[in-house]
C-alpha cells in the first residue's frame, strides 16, 4: 500500500503493519466510537490467535467467536448517515471464514501469510531488476532468474554427491601449510623450546612448518619476512626500549600458559619459581598477517578472513 499523504511513509510494509498492530486500539480508543474499536479489538484477536503454532479445539472456539464478534460490531461501518462503506465483499474478510475448517483439515498455518508472495516478488522481481541495466530489462530479469535456478539446481546436485560437506577452510588451510612447509627453519635452534602443538598456532616465516594433516588449525598468524635490526635481541633489552618493566615476567607466564594448557589454576596462583625462563635471542617484527576461521558478512558463512597487524 502507497501512502500519497501519510506520516513520513512513502512505502507501506509487513512490518509496518505488524508493529501498528501492537499500538493501534491505545492509539484509536477516544477518538472513534467505541463499535470501531470493539470491531478492530475482535480483527486483532483473530489475527493473534490464527498464528500460533499450536492450535487445539479450545483456540478453535476462540477463534470463531473472535470471528462472531468482528462480523457484528464491523456494521458500525455500515451504519448511520455517511456509511464508510456499502458492502463487505472483501477477498480477505470473506477468507477469515473458512479458517476453522481448513485448520481442522490441515493443520495450524504456523505464521503463514498471504504477504509470502511479496517475498517472491522481491527474489523474482526486484532483484533481477537492480542487476539489469533498467533498458529492455524483461530479457535480462529472465536470463538472471535461470541461472539462479541453474545454480540453485547444481548445489542439490553437488550436495547430493557429497562435494559440499567442507568448506573453503579445509582447502585455505592445506594451502597454507604447503606454503609454510616450504620455508625454512632458522630461529627455532636459537630457542630451546619446544612448543606444544596448539589447534590455534602462531607461525612465523622461520618457525617450525605445520603438518599436513593439521586439519584442527583454525588461525594462523604469520610474521613479516624480515626482523627489524636496530631493535633489542634479548627480553630484557626489549623492556627497556618499550618501558614495560614485566615484560620478562608475562613471558614467563605465557611459556608457562603454553606448556601447560590444560591446567585450571588461576595465572596469578602459580609461583613464578614454576615458569620457565628464556634467556635466547629474540627478533622484532613490525606487522604480521593473521589468517583465521571467522564466518562474518565479509568472509562468508565457510570462509576465510585475512586481517594484517
Amino acid at each position: 500500500m502507497r501512502l500519497t499523504a501519510g506520516r513520513c511513509f512513502k512505502q507501506w510494509t509487513g512490518d509496518d503493519s505488524k508493529a501498528l498492530m501492537k499500538v493501534y486500539i491505545a492509539a484509536i480508543e477516544g477518538f472513534v466510537p467505541a463499535e470501531i474499536v470493539r470491531t478492530l479489538r475482535a480483527l486483532l484477536e483473530f489475527c493473534y490467535l490464527v498464528r500460533r503454532h499450536i492450535i487445539s479445539e479450545k483456540v478453535l472456539q476462540e477463534i470463531e467467536d473472535a470471528l462472531a464478534q468482528f462480523h457484528k460490531y464491523r456494521q458500525v461501518f455500515m451504519s448511520g448517515n455517511n456509511p464508510v462503506v456499502t458492502t463487505f465483499s472483501l477477498p480477505c474478510q470473506h477468507a477469515a471464514k473458512h479458517y476453522s475448517s481448513l485448520i481442522r483439515l490441515w493443520g495450524a498455518p504456523n505464521g503463514l501469510c498471504s504477504s509470502i508472495t511479496e517475498c517472491k516478488h522481491i527474489k523474482a522481481v526486484k532483484e533481477p531488476w537492480r542487476r539489469s541495466s533498467k533498458f529492455n530489462a524483461l530479457g535480462q530479469m529472465l536470463r538472471t532468474n535461470q541461472r539462479l535456478d541453474k545454480i540453485a539446481a547444481a548445489g542439490v546436485d553437488f550436495e547430493s554427491r557429497k562435494m559440499l560437506n567442507e568448506s573453503c577452510l579445509s582447502s585455505a588451510i592445506n594451502m597454507l601449510a604447503r606454503t609454510i612447509a616450504s620455508e625454512s627453519d632458522n630461529d627455532q635452534n636459537n630457542t630451546g623450546l619446544d612448543l606444544p602443538q596448539q589447534t590455534a598456532s602462531i607461525l612465523g616465516d622461520n618457525e617450525h612448518p605445520v603438518p599436513d594433516d593439521a586439519v584442527g588449525l583454525l588461525i594462523q598468524v604469520k610474521l613479516s619476512r624480515t626482523p627489524q635490526r636496530r631493535r633489542a635481541h634479548t627480553l630484557p633489552a626489549l623492556a627497556a626500549e618499550l618501558g614495560v618493566a614485566n615484560l620478562v615476567t608475562l613471558t614467563r607466564c605465557f611459556l608457562f600458559d603454553q606448556y601447560h594448557p590444560d591446567d585450571d589454576h588461576d595465572p596469578t596462583e602459580i609461583p613464578l619459581s614454576d615458569c620457565p625462563y628464556y634467556e635466547g635471542r629474540i627478533n622484532v617484527y613490525n606487522s604480521a598477517c593473521a589468517r583465521f576461521f571467522a564466518p562474518s558478512n565479509l568472509s562468508g558463512l565457510g570462509g576465510m578472513q585475512k586481517e594484517f597487524i
